[in-house]
């Protein structure tokens, strides 16, 4: 099992509460940096951007690369933790 997987597990195993940003799935410790900068420094700050934006991968997926220069590969496995999460908690 790759680590990134086995991250989105244990992310979407429980409640986010007040997680860091670095717990999500694809966000490491330059991206989650880069994310704290722009003032995502909790992963439910991410969740409201990714609500806000509706759900949707492709403008979910441009926003990271905007906001922290996320490759395509990071900024999937964020919004797949996004959304498996909200499958099992909204």
């Amino acid at each position: 099992m790759s680590s990134t997987s086995q991250k989105l597990k244990n992310f979407t195993s429980e409640p986010m509460g007040d997680k860091p940003v670095t717990d999500l799935a694809g966000v490491g410790e330059v991206l989650g940096k880069r994310l704290e900068a722009q003032g995502f420094d909790k992963a439910y700050v991410v969740l409201g951007q990714f609500l806000v934006l509706k759900k949707n991968r492709e403008l979910f997926q441009d926003w990271m690369k905007e906001a922290c220069q996320a490759n395509s590969k990071q900024s999937s496995d964020c919004f797949q933790c996004l959304s498996e999460w909200c499958e099992e908690f909204l």
